[in-house]
């Protein structure tokens, strides 16, 4: 798998490592198989988790575990849009908006991760080169994904922010073409979130007694 980590062509004077682009051009096709909530967003996510897990195993430990924990995460995922799949009327799961308890939830998970990760890094330099923005990017993906899992549409908001930290990151570590996709990210979670705000909008109509379905 050291393979993948070899340079697959310069991009504007930036290297381009093949681990970097398959595996973040397939975190890209699943974040479009989400917005269409197709469940094969997950198992796209699963093995593009794989791809960067077998890239980085005894090179960058931490990069590896966070890989993991995103591989399982997609697993979850998986399970609950099989679970879910038949709540609307086109066979997918019903976006809905989270209540008010659990985005209070969310953003703590995401506040206490963030500080536990940063210090477990901090404390193992070798896990991470930049503890604080990478324990973000990372606890926030967890949480985005794990809304995305729950069908909530605040999962579109969490990928934003992750995207503000993501991008001038992975371009100042040398990781440009993560760089460039997290910019594509953006028109995707931007186009991703008027749909489901929409559908979520249709999924709380009621529907008045004798109507069409």
């Amino acid at each position: 798998m050291n393979s993948l980590n070899t340079e697959a062509f310069t991009l504007f004077g930036q290297h381009i490592l093949w681990s970097d682009m398959i595996g973040n051009i397939l975190g890209l096709i699943a974040l479009a198989l989400g917005w269409r909530r197709n469940l094969w967003s997950w198992p796209v996510q699963f093995a593009s988790g794989l791809i960067l897990f077998g890239a980085f195993y005894g090179h960058l430990t931490g990069s590896a575990g966070k890989q993991v924990v995103v591989m399982l995460v997609a697993l979850y995922g998986w399970w609950q849009w099989n679970r879910n799949k038949g709540q609307s009327g086109d066979g997918h799961i019903a976006p809905r908006f989270a209540s008010w308890r659990e985005r209070g939830a969310l953003v703590g998970a995401a506040a206490v991760g963030t500080v536990a990760v940063a210090l477990l890094f901090k404390a193992y330099p070798s896990l991470s080169w930049d503890p604080w923005p990478d324990a973000y990017i990372f606890v926030g993906t967890v949480v985005a994904m794990y809304a995305q899992a729950r069908g909530m549409v605040e999962f579109w908001f969490a990928w934003l922010l992750v995207d503000l930290v993501g991008v001038p990151l992975n371009f100042a570590n040398g990781y440009a073409f993560s760089g460039f996709v997290y910019v594509i990210y953006g028109a995707l979670v931007l186009w991703g979130m008027r749909d489901w705000w929409l559908r979520s909008r249709e999924s709380a109509r009621p529907v008045m007694e004798g109507a069409p379905a």
